[in-house]
């Protein structure tokens, strides 16, 4: 899965770590770990943008590699658009969704003030898809919610804290990143 400043042609390329997960858009991973249960995590990738939103997946522009960084901005495959959200609708059985955006409301500021940041189309995954647990990190600031029936979490970034989840139960425990397990 990918956020919004992520290096899109090696993601393309395959071009990642060999024990790292990539989550296409709309689609899941098995994740087993031995003497572990089997764990189902779906992705839904990237900004909302509404300008590219009924635009095909592949019809994203995107910028060649020679092209200058200051012009990453122009990479239009770092938005998800509603193909990606229809196949995400579609999947059943998902323990964890992984969204870059939260679902609505979510107010991004201290107290739950401002503006409501959340999308409706995660809102809409959640009530199709049902998944066990809801995370996301867009605006990287913890928070608990319940969306669609779904605990709806929003992470902080890693050098802050991170949780641990119980692959059984989906309980899960957030810690400062300086705590050592």
């Amino acid at each position: 899965m990918h956020g919004n400043n992520d290096n899109f042609d090696a993601i393309a390329s395959g071009d990642i770590p060999a024990d790292l997960y990539h989550i296409d858009n709309g689609t899941f991973v098995e994740i087993d770990r031995r003497g572990e249960p089997v764990v189902q995590v779906a992705g839904l990738g990237g900004t909302f943008a509404p300008t590219w939103y009924e635009t095909p997946a592949a019809d994203l522009p995107h910028p060649k590699k020679s092209t200058p960084k200051a012009t990453e901005l122009a990479d239009k495959r770092r938005h998800f658009v509603h193909e990606d959200v229809d196949a995400c609708k579609a999947l059943s059985g998902i323990d964890i969704l992984l969204t870059h955006e939260a679902a609505r409301p979510f107010r991004p500021f201290a107290g739950g003030r401002g503006p409501d940041a959340g999308k409706i189309q995660i809102n809409e995954i959640l009530a199709a898809m049902r998944p066990r647990l809801h995370l996301f990190g867009h605006h990287h600031r913890f928070s608990e919610q319940e969306r669609e029936g779904v605990t709806s979490i929003g992470l902080e970034l890693v050098t802050t804290s991170y949780l641990l989840i119980d692959a059984v139960t989906f309980e899960y425990k957030r810690h400062d990143a300086a705590r050592v397990v």
